[in-house]
């Protein structure tokens, strides 16, 4: 019981860090990075993030914080399912998965129409009319990721600091 008990808290404390360091990478993201490439679209796309001209991909940052997240998520829900804080622990493990959605079904077909429509982009030729208005709704959607995140991270903070019973 008492290595049951461990297990559950290493999860918690790796999904409440996880959690915290994905959130504040988020919004650095949407703050400067989004910030940048959306201020003049299309010329401004040149700054996308994923790009030949930006040297560094946070893709491949965000791709080993999720599934981090996502797995102490389902551990401390699995590991804490009969603590009476349970329902800290479904709304955290809920918020990834709802941040794992709508990142692949909204966010992901949205980026490959931001690149196409960046000039030089190697992927085609966009369509230049409605350009401002994707990046705009980009950025949109993307506050409500980082809504998301957060509300995934106050559960787990409040799922950790209930009173433990041993």
């Amino acid at each position: 019981m008492i290595a049951h008990f461990r297990l559950h808290r290493i999860f918690l404390w790796i999904s409440v860090l996880a959690w915290g360091i994905g959130v504040g990478a988020k919004l650095f993201d949407l703050r400067v990075l989004a910030g940048a490439w959306s201020a003049g679209p299309p010329e401004s796309l040149t700054l996308l993030p994923y790009g030949p001209r930006f040297p560094v991909d946070p893709g491949q940052f965000f791709i080993s914080v999720s599934p981090t997240i996502l797995i102490a998520s389902v551990g401390a829900l699995v590991t804490g399912w009969s603590t009476p804080y349970r329902r800290w622990l479904w709304c955290s493990a809920a918020f990834i998965f709802l941040v794992f959605l709508l990142t692949i079904v909204v966010m992901w077909p949205m980026n490959t129409a931001l690149y196409a429509a960046a000039p030089g982009s190697p992927i085609g030729p966009g369509s230049g009319s409605d350009i401002v208005e994707l990046a705009h709704r980009w950025i949109a959607y993307d506050w409500l990721r980082v809504s998301m995140m957060a509300a995934g991270f106050i559960s787990a903070v409040c799922a950790i600091s209930q009173p433990i019973a041993r």
